[in-house]
Protein backbone atom coordinates (compact mmCIF):
# COMPACT_ATOMS: atom_id res chain seq x y z
CA UNK A 1 0.00 0.00 0.00
CA UNK A 2 1.34 3.46 -0.89
CA UNK A 3 2.84 5.47 1.97
CA UNK A 4 1.92 9.05 2.75
CA UNK A 5 4.48 11.82 2.71
CA UNK A 6 4.66 11.84 6.52
CA UNK A 7 5.18 8.07 6.66
CA UNK A 8 8.00 8.37 4.14
CA UNK A 9 9.48 11.30 6.06
CA UNK A 10 9.78 9.14 9.19
CA UNK A 11 12.06 6.76 7.26
CA UNK A 12 14.34 9.48 5.90
CA UNK A 13 17.50 10.71 7.71
CA UNK A 14 15.90 14.10 8.53
CA UNK A 15 19.16 16.02 8.08
CA UNK A 16 17.78 18.58 5.59
CA UNK A 17 21.14 18.33 3.79
CA UNK A 18 19.63 19.38 0.43
CA UNK A 19 21.72 16.77 -1.41
CA UNK A 20 18.54 15.47 -3.03
CA UNK A 21 17.84 18.90 -4.53
CA UNK A 22 14.99 19.72 -2.17
CA UNK A 23 15.18 22.26 0.69
CA UNK A 24 14.05 19.79 3.38
CA UNK A 25 13.59 16.07 3.92
CA UNK A 26 9.87 16.71 4.32
CA UNK A 27 9.69 18.36 0.90
CA UNK A 28 11.54 15.39 -0.59
CA UNK A 29 9.17 12.97 1.15
CA UNK A 30 6.16 14.77 -0.29
CA UNK A 31 7.62 14.50 -3.78
CA UNK A 32 8.30 10.81 -3.25
CA UNK A 33 4.69 10.28 -2.18
CA UNK A 34 3.50 12.06 -5.33
CA UNK A 35 5.85 9.97 -7.50
CA UNK A 36 7.68 13.14 -8.59
CA UNK A 37 11.07 12.08 -7.23
CA UNK A 38 13.23 8.96 -7.01
CA UNK A 39 14.48 7.51 -3.73
CA UNK A 40 17.94 7.21 -5.27
CA UNK A 41 18.22 11.00 -5.11
CA UNK A 42 18.85 10.72 -1.35
CA UNK A 43 22.43 9.50 -0.77
CA UNK A 44 21.98 9.14 2.99
CA UNK A 45 18.91 6.91 3.34
CA UNK A 46 19.65 3.70 5.27
CA UNK A 47 19.47 0.28 3.65
CA UNK A 48 16.67 -0.71 6.02
CA UNK A 49 14.63 2.33 5.08
CA UNK A 50 15.44 1.80 1.43
CA UNK A 51 14.09 -1.76 1.60
CA UNK A 52 10.89 -0.65 3.35
CA UNK A 53 10.30 2.21 0.95
CA UNK A 54 11.03 0.10 -2.13
CA UNK A 55 8.57 -2.60 -1.03
CA UNK A 56 5.92 -0.03 -0.18
CA UNK A 57 6.42 1.80 -3.46
CA UNK A 58 6.14 -1.35 -5.59
CA UNK A 59 3.07 -1.17 -7.86
CA UNK A 60 0.24 -3.63 -7.16
CA UNK A 61 1.16 -5.49 -10.35
CA UNK A 62 4.90 -6.15 -10.37
CA UNK A 63 6.76 -4.96 -13.49
CA UNK A 64 8.58 -7.75 -15.33
CA UNK A 65 11.33 -7.29 -17.92
CA UNK A 66 11.78 -9.88 -20.68
CA UNK A 67 14.88 -9.76 -22.82
CA UNK A 68 17.98 -7.59 -22.76
CA UNK A 69 19.32 -4.54 -24.55
CA UNK A 70 17.27 -2.22 -26.73
CA UNK A 71 14.59 -4.84 -27.41
CA UNK A 72 13.92 -5.62 -23.75
CA UNK A 73 10.18 -5.61 -23.05
CA UNK A 74 8.69 -4.38 -19.79
CA UNK A 75 5.20 -5.57 -18.89
CA UNK A 76 3.09 -5.13 -15.76
CA UNK A 77 3.61 -2.23 -13.39
CA UNK A 78 -0.08 -1.31 -13.65
CA UNK A 79 -1.82 0.74 -10.97
CA UNK A 80 -5.38 1.29 -12.24
CA UNK A 81 -8.28 -0.76 -13.56
CA UNK A 82 -9.33 1.83 -16.13
CA UNK A 83 -7.26 4.09 -18.34
CA UNK A 84 -9.26 7.22 -17.51
CA UNK A 85 -8.34 6.89 -13.82
CA UNK A 86 -4.72 7.72 -14.60
CA UNK A 87 -3.06 5.79 -17.44
CA UNK A 88 -1.91 2.30 -18.34
CA UNK A 89 1.83 1.94 -17.87
CA UNK A 90 3.32 -0.79 -20.09
CA UNK A 91 1.77 -2.02 -23.35
CA UNK A 92 1.25 -5.79 -23.66
CA UNK A 93 3.84 -7.69 -25.64
CA UNK A 94 2.70 -9.35 -28.87
CA UNK A 95 4.47 -12.64 -29.50
CA UNK A 96 4.74 -14.94 -32.52
CA UNK A 97 4.62 -18.68 -31.87
CA UNK A 98 7.22 -20.95 -33.49
CA UNK A 99 7.49 -24.63 -32.56
CA UNK A 100 10.30 -27.12 -33.07
CA UNK A 101 8.09 -29.48 -35.10
CA UNK A 102 7.77 -26.92 -37.90
CA UNK A 103 9.73 -27.37 -41.13
CA UNK A 104 12.73 -25.07 -41.62
CA UNK A 105 10.92 -23.31 -44.45
CA UNK A 106 7.98 -22.49 -42.16
CA UNK A 107 10.29 -21.24 -39.42
CA UNK A 108 12.09 -19.00 -41.93
CA UNK A 109 8.77 -17.73 -43.24
CA UNK A 110 7.58 -16.79 -39.76
CA UNK A 111 10.83 -15.10 -38.84
CA UNK A 112 10.65 -13.10 -42.06
CA UNK A 113 7.16 -11.92 -41.18
CA UNK A 114 8.22 -11.09 -37.65
CA UNK A 115 10.95 -8.79 -38.96
CA UNK A 116 9.04 -7.26 -41.87
CA UNK A 117 5.62 -6.63 -40.33
CA UNK A 118 6.28 -3.25 -38.78
CA UNK A 119 4.51 0.02 -39.46
CA UNK A 120 5.19 3.72 -39.02
CA UNK A 121 2.34 5.69 -37.51
CA UNK A 122 2.45 9.25 -36.13
CA UNK A 123 6.21 9.08 -35.97
CA UNK A 124 6.35 5.78 -34.08
CA UNK A 125 7.40 2.37 -35.36
CA UNK A 126 4.79 -0.22 -34.42
CA UNK A 127 6.02 -3.82 -34.38
CA UNK A 128 5.67 -7.09 -32.46
CA UNK A 129 7.90 -7.73 -29.48
CA UNK A 130 8.57 -11.38 -28.74
CA UNK A 131 9.09 -14.78 -30.31
CA UNK A 132 7.59 -17.67 -28.35
CA UNK A 133 9.53 -20.90 -28.98
CA UNK A 134 7.58 -24.03 -28.15
CA UNK A 135 9.01 -27.52 -27.70
CA UNK A 136 6.34 -29.65 -29.37
CA UNK A 137 8.72 -32.56 -29.90
CA UNK A 138 10.15 -32.80 -26.38
CA UNK A 139 13.58 -33.27 -27.98
CA UNK A 140 16.21 -31.20 -26.14
CA UNK A 141 18.65 -31.04 -29.05
CA UNK A 142 15.94 -30.07 -31.51
CA UNK A 143 14.67 -27.34 -29.23
CA UNK A 144 18.15 -25.95 -28.60
CA UNK A 145 18.79 -25.85 -32.35
CA UNK A 146 15.56 -23.87 -32.88
CA UNK A 147 16.45 -21.41 -30.14
CA UNK A 148 19.89 -20.93 -31.66
CA UNK A 149 18.43 -20.26 -35.09
CA UNK A 150 15.92 -17.72 -33.83
CA UNK A 151 18.48 -16.00 -31.63
CA UNK A 152 20.74 -15.47 -34.63
CA UNK A 153 17.86 -14.15 -36.73
CA UNK A 154 16.42 -11.55 -34.38
CA UNK A 155 17.39 -9.49 -31.34
CA UNK A 156 13.87 -9.59 -29.93
CA UNK A 157 12.90 -11.00 -26.56
CA UNK A 158 12.21 -14.75 -26.34
CA UNK A 159 9.77 -17.03 -24.55
CA UNK A 160 10.90 -20.63 -24.01
CA UNK A 161 7.91 -22.96 -23.77
CA UNK A 162 7.98 -26.48 -22.34
CA UNK A 163 6.71 -28.34 -19.30
CA UNK A 164 10.07 -30.11 -19.08
CA UNK A 165 12.78 -28.29 -17.10
CA UNK A 166 15.38 -30.31 -19.01
CA UNK A 167 14.12 -28.98 -22.34
CA UNK A 168 14.00 -25.43 -20.97
CA UNK A 169 17.58 -25.87 -19.73
CA UNK A 170 18.64 -26.91 -23.23
CA UNK A 171 17.05 -23.77 -24.64
CA UNK A 172 18.78 -21.66 -22.01
CA UNK A 173 22.13 -23.06 -23.14
CA UNK A 174 21.59 -21.12 -26.34
CA UNK A 175 20.04 -17.88 -25.06
CA UNK A 176 20.48 -17.34 -21.31
CA UNK A 177 22.07 -13.96 -22.05
CA UNK A 178 18.80 -12.82 -23.63
CA UNK A 179 16.96 -13.27 -20.30
CA UNK A 180 14.00 -15.11 -21.86
CA UNK A 181 10.69 -15.77 -20.15
CA UNK A 182 10.54 -19.40 -19.03
CA UNK A 183 7.11 -20.94 -19.62
CA UNK A 184 5.94 -22.54 -17.47
CA UNK A 185 6.26 -23.52 -13.83
CA UNK A 186 3.45 -25.83 -12.72
CA UNK A 187 2.62 -27.69 -9.52
CA UNK A 188 4.63 -30.67 -10.82
CA UNK A 189 7.83 -28.92 -11.96
CA UNK A 190 7.91 -25.75 -9.85
CA UNK A 191 11.11 -26.49 -7.93
CA UNK A 192 13.25 -27.24 -10.99
CA UNK A 193 11.79 -24.35 -12.98
CA UNK A 194 12.36 -21.98 -10.07
CA UNK A 195 15.97 -23.08 -9.87
CA UNK A 196 16.47 -22.45 -13.59
CA UNK A 197 14.91 -19.00 -13.28
CA UNK A 198 17.08 -18.04 -10.29
CA UNK A 199 20.30 -19.46 -11.69
CA UNK A 200 19.87 -17.64 -15.00
CA UNK A 201 18.17 -14.48 -13.63
CA UNK A 202 15.19 -15.02 -15.94
CA UNK A 203 11.52 -14.18 -15.39
CA UNK A 204 9.29 -17.20 -14.82
CA UNK A 205 5.81 -17.87 -16.18
CA UNK A 206 3.51 -19.74 -13.80
CA UNK A 207 0.56 -21.85 -14.96
CA UNK A 208 -2.22 -23.46 -12.95
CA UNK A 209 -5.68 -24.92 -13.54
CA UNK A 210 -7.52 -21.89 -12.14
CA UNK A 211 -6.99 -18.59 -10.35
CA UNK A 212 -7.11 -20.09 -6.84
CA UNK A 213 -4.41 -22.67 -7.56
CA UNK A 214 -2.42 -20.02 -9.41
CA UNK A 215 -2.31 -17.83 -6.29
CA UNK A 216 -1.14 -20.77 -4.18
CA UNK A 217 1.64 -21.53 -6.65
CA UNK A 218 2.91 -17.96 -6.97
CA UNK A 219 2.97 -17.66 -3.17
CA UNK A 220 5.20 -20.75 -2.97
CA UNK A 221 7.49 -19.46 -5.68
CA UNK A 222 7.71 -16.04 -4.05
CA UNK A 223 8.82 -17.74 -0.82
CA UNK A 224 11.44 -19.57 -2.89
CA UNK A 225 12.86 -16.22 -4.00
CA UNK A 226 11.21 -15.76 -7.41
CA UNK A 227 10.25 -12.12 -7.86
CA UNK A 228 9.59 -11.66 -11.57
CA UNK A 229 6.63 -13.81 -12.62
CA UNK A 230 4.08 -13.84 -15.42
CA UNK A 231 0.90 -15.77 -14.70
CA UNK A 232 -1.44 -18.00 -16.73
CA UNK A 233 -4.75 -19.03 -15.15
CA UNK A 234 -4.94 -21.99 -17.52
CA UNK A 235 -8.31 -21.20 -19.07
CA UNK A 236 -8.61 -21.67 -22.84
CA UNK A 237 -12.28 -20.66 -23.16
CA UNK A 238 -12.77 -16.99 -23.99
CA UNK A 239 -15.39 -16.19 -21.36
CA UNK A 240 -13.48 -17.82 -18.50
CA UNK A 241 -10.16 -16.40 -19.64
CA UNK A 242 -11.67 -12.93 -19.80
CA UNK A 243 -13.21 -13.29 -16.34
CA UNK A 244 -9.86 -14.49 -15.01
CA UNK A 245 -8.12 -11.39 -16.35
CA UNK A 246 -10.59 -9.11 -14.59
CA UNK A 247 -10.42 -11.10 -11.34
CA UNK A 248 -6.63 -11.07 -11.34
CA UNK A 249 -6.42 -7.35 -12.02
CA UNK A 250 -9.09 -6.50 -9.45
CA UNK A 251 -7.57 -8.69 -6.75
CA UNK A 252 -4.15 -7.12 -7.24
CA UNK A 253 -5.33 -3.51 -7.41
CA UNK A 254 -8.41 -3.31 -5.21
CA UNK A 255 -7.49 -5.93 -2.60
CA UNK A 256 -3.68 -5.60 -2.79
CA UNK A 257 -3.50 -9.38 -3.11
CA UNK A 258 0.18 -9.93 -3.86
CA UNK A 259 -0.05 -13.59 -5.06
CA UNK A 260 -1.95 -12.31 -8.12
CA UNK A 261 0.00 -9.07 -8.53
CA UNK A 262 1.77 -10.09 -11.74
CA UNK A 263 1.28 -9.49 -15.47
CA UNK A 264 -0.57 -12.23 -17.34
CA UNK A 265 0.06 -14.26 -20.47
CA UNK A 266 -2.73 -15.41 -22.81
CA UNK A 267 -2.94 -17.65 -25.88
CA UNK A 268 -5.80 -16.63 -28.22
CA UNK A 269 -4.65 -19.26 -30.73
CA UNK A 270 -5.55 -21.98 -28.24
CA UNK A 271 -9.10 -20.64 -28.00
CA UNK A 272 -9.98 -20.92 -31.72
CA UNK A 273 -8.76 -22.31 -35.03
CA UNK A 274 -10.06 -19.31 -36.98
CA UNK A 275 -7.27 -16.73 -37.60
CA UNK A 276 -9.68 -13.80 -37.75
CA UNK A 277 -11.46 -14.87 -34.60
CA UNK A 278 -8.06 -15.23 -32.95
CA UNK A 279 -7.33 -11.60 -33.82
CA UNK A 280 -10.65 -10.51 -32.30
CA UNK A 281 -9.91 -12.47 -29.12
CA UNK A 282 -6.44 -10.93 -28.99
CA UNK A 283 -7.98 -7.47 -29.28
CA UNK A 284 -10.07 -8.21 -26.19
CA UNK A 285 -6.97 -9.03 -24.18
CA UNK A 286 -5.12 -5.95 -25.43
CA UNK A 287 -7.84 -3.96 -23.70
CA UNK A 288 -8.42 -6.24 -20.67
CA UNK A 289 -5.78 -7.08 -19.41
CA UNK A 290 -3.21 -9.28 -21.11
CA UNK A 291 0.43 -8.64 -20.31
CA UNK A 292 1.71 -10.89 -23.09
CA UNK A 293 -0.44 -12.09 -26.00
CA UNK A 294 0.94 -15.06 -27.92
CA UNK A 295 -0.45 -15.38 -31.46
CA UNK A 296 -0.33 -18.61 -33.44
CA UNK A 297 0.77 -16.70 -36.55
CA UNK A 298 1.09 -13.17 -37.89
CA UNK A 299 -0.92 -11.69 -40.76
CA UNK A 300 -0.56 -8.05 -41.67
CA UNK A 301 -4.31 -7.48 -41.85
CA UNK A 302 -4.77 -8.63 -38.26
CA UNK A 303 -1.47 -7.57 -36.67
CA UNK A 304 -1.69 -3.93 -37.75
CA UNK A 305 -5.09 -3.30 -36.08
CA UNK A 306 -3.80 -4.91 -32.88
CA UNK A 307 -0.72 -2.68 -32.88
CA UNK A 308 -2.85 0.42 -33.44
CA UNK A 309 -5.31 -0.62 -30.73
CA UNK A 310 -2.42 -1.11 -28.33
CA UNK A 311 -1.00 2.30 -29.22
CA UNK A 312 -4.34 4.02 -28.68
CA UNK A 313 -5.07 2.37 -25.34
CA UNK A 314 -1.60 2.76 -23.91
CA UNK A 315 -1.03 6.35 -24.96
CA UNK A 316 -1.01 8.51 -21.84
CA UNK A 317 -4.24 10.57 -22.03
CA UNK A 318 -2.53 13.29 -19.97
CA UNK A 319 0.36 13.63 -22.45
CA UNK A 320 -0.44 14.05 -26.14
CA UNK A 321 1.75 12.32 -28.70
CA UNK A 322 4.47 14.70 -29.79
CA UNK A 323 6.95 14.87 -32.67
CA UNK A 324 10.57 15.79 -32.02
CA UNK A 325 11.39 19.46 -32.51
CA UNK A 326 13.56 20.21 -35.51
CA UNK A 327 13.77 20.71 -39.28
CA UNK A 328 11.98 18.13 -41.45
CA UNK A 329 12.89 17.90 -45.11
CA UNK A 330 10.01 16.84 -47.32
CA UNK A 331 10.72 15.93 -50.95
CA UNK A 332 14.45 16.80 -51.07
CA UNK A 333 14.16 20.59 -50.67
CA UNK A 334 16.84 23.04 -51.77
CA UNK A 335 17.89 26.60 -51.07
CA UNK A 336 14.85 28.05 -52.84
CA UNK A 337 12.27 25.79 -51.19
CA UNK A 338 9.50 27.16 -48.99
CA UNK A 339 9.82 27.07 -45.21
CA UNK A 340 6.74 26.32 -43.12
CA UNK A 341 6.40 26.08 -39.35
CA UNK A 342 3.92 24.21 -37.17
CA UNK A 343 3.54 22.76 -33.66
CA UNK A 344 4.81 19.35 -32.57
CA UNK A 345 1.41 17.78 -31.88
CA UNK A 346 1.83 14.54 -33.82
CA UNK A 347 -1.53 14.70 -35.58
CA UNK A 348 -0.84 18.28 -36.68
CA UNK A 349 2.61 17.31 -37.96
CA UNK A 350 1.36 14.37 -39.98
CA UNK A 351 -1.53 16.31 -41.49
CA UNK A 352 0.74 19.19 -42.50
CA UNK A 353 3.58 16.96 -43.76
CA UNK A 354 1.09 14.82 -45.65
CA UNK A 355 -0.39 17.83 -47.42
CA UNK A 356 3.09 19.10 -48.30
CA UNK A 357 3.88 15.70 -49.84
CA UNK A 358 0.61 15.86 -51.75
CA UNK A 359 1.62 19.24 -53.22
CA UNK A 360 4.83 17.71 -54.63
CA UNK A 361 6.60 20.96 -53.75
CA UNK A 362 9.87 20.14 -51.91
CA UNK A 363 9.73 22.06 -48.63
CA UNK A 364 11.25 22.51 -45.21
CA UNK A 365 8.88 22.03 -42.29
CA UNK A 366 9.98 23.50 -38.96
CA UNK A 367 8.43 21.73 -36.00
CA UNK A 368 8.38 23.82 -32.82
CA UNK A 369 8.15 22.08 -29.45
CA UNK A 370 4.80 23.08 -27.96
CA UNK A 371 4.63 20.19 -25.47
CA UNK A 372 2.44 18.25 -27.86
CA UNK A 373 -0.26 20.92 -28.21
CA UNK A 374 -1.97 21.78 -31.48
CA UNK A 375 -1.37 25.17 -33.10
CA UNK A 376 -4.50 26.81 -31.70
CA UNK A 377 -4.12 25.35 -28.22
CA UNK A 378 -0.40 26.14 -28.13
CA UNK A 379 -1.07 29.69 -29.29
CA UNK A 380 -3.69 30.17 -26.55
CA UNK A 381 -1.24 28.74 -23.98
CA UNK A 382 1.53 31.10 -25.09
CA UNK A 383 3.69 28.30 -26.50
CA UNK A 384 3.30 29.15 -30.19
CA UNK A 385 3.76 32.90 -30.09
CA UNK A 386 6.33 35.26 -31.58
CA UNK A 387 8.76 35.35 -28.66
CA UNK A 388 8.78 31.52 -28.54
CA UNK A 389 8.91 30.89 -32.29
CA UNK A 390 11.62 33.44 -33.12
CA UNK A 391 14.41 31.97 -30.93
CA UNK A 392 13.70 28.55 -32.40
CA UNK A 393 13.93 29.86 -35.98
CA UNK A 394 17.22 31.58 -35.19
CA UNK A 395 18.79 28.52 -33.54
CA UNK A 396 17.44 25.64 -35.63
CA UNK A 397 19.78 26.29 -38.56
CA UNK A 398 17.20 26.85 -41.30
CA UNK A 399 18.93 30.10 -42.32
CA UNK A 400 21.90 28.03 -43.50
CA UNK A 401 19.71 25.87 -45.72
CA UNK A 402 17.80 28.49 -47.73
CA UNK A 403 18.85 31.57 -49.68
CA UNK A 404 15.58 33.42 -49.10
CA UNK A 405 14.14 34.67 -45.81
CA UNK A 406 10.45 33.83 -46.04
CA UNK A 407 8.66 31.97 -43.23
CA UNK A 408 5.14 30.61 -43.69
CA UNK A 409 3.17 30.47 -40.44
CA UNK A 410 -0.20 28.71 -39.95
CA UNK A 411 -3.28 30.80 -40.67
CA UNK A 412 -4.52 30.18 -37.14
CA UNK A 413 -1.43 32.02 -35.83
CA UNK A 414 -1.83 35.00 -38.18
CA UNK A 415 -1.97 37.41 -35.25
CA UNK A 416 1.68 36.57 -34.48
CA UNK A 417 2.94 37.85 -37.83
CA UNK A 418 3.59 41.40 -36.56
CA UNK A 419 5.46 40.20 -33.50
CA UNK A 420 7.53 37.81 -35.62
CA UNK A 421 8.51 40.58 -38.01
CA UNK A 422 9.88 42.48 -35.01
CA UNK A 423 11.64 39.42 -33.58
CA UNK A 424 12.94 38.29 -36.98
CA UNK A 425 13.68 41.54 -38.87
CA UNK A 426 15.54 39.71 -41.65
CA UNK A 427 12.57 37.46 -42.41
CA UNK A 428 9.39 38.08 -44.34
CA UNK A 429 6.53 36.50 -42.43
CA UNK A 430 3.87 35.00 -44.69
CA UNK A 431 0.53 33.78 -43.40
CA UNK A 432 -0.37 30.37 -44.79
CA UNK A 433 -3.73 28.60 -44.97
CA UNK A 434 -5.85 27.98 -41.91
CA UNK A 435 -6.71 24.45 -43.08
CA UNK A 436 -4.18 21.79 -43.97
CA UNK A 437 -6.16 20.77 -47.03
CA UNK A 438 -5.41 24.17 -48.60
CA UNK A 439 -1.63 23.78 -48.30
CA UNK A 440 -1.06 22.08 -51.70
CA UNK A 441 -2.68 24.90 -53.66
CA UNK A 442 -0.86 27.50 -51.59
CA UNK A 443 2.57 25.93 -52.12
CA UNK A 444 2.05 25.49 -55.85
CA UNK A 445 1.60 29.25 -56.19
CA UNK A 446 4.39 30.18 -53.76
CA UNK A 447 7.39 32.12 -55.08
CA UNK A 448 10.80 32.45 -53.34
Amino acid sequence: MALTGIEIFKLLPKTNCKDCGEPTCLAFAMKLAAAKAELSACPHVSEEAKTKLTEAAAPPIIPVTIGAGDRALKVGGETVMFRHEKRFENPPGLALLISDDMADAEVDKRLKKFKELEYERIGLVLKPDLVALKSASGDKAKFEALVNKVKQSTDSGLILMSDSPDVIAAGLNACADRKPLLYAATEENQEKMAELAKTNSCPLAVKAANVEKLAELTAKLAEAGIKEMVIDSGSRKLRQAFEDQVIIRSAALAKKFRPLGFPTIVFPGEMTDDPLKEAVIASIFVAKYGGIIVLSDFQGESLFPLLVERLNIYTDPQRPLATTEGIYEIGSPGENSPVLITSNFSLTYFIVSGEIETSRVPSYLLVKDTEGLSVMTAWAAGKFVADAIAPFVKKCGIADKVSHRKLIIPGYAASESGGLEEELPDWEIQVGPREGSHIPAYLKSWQP
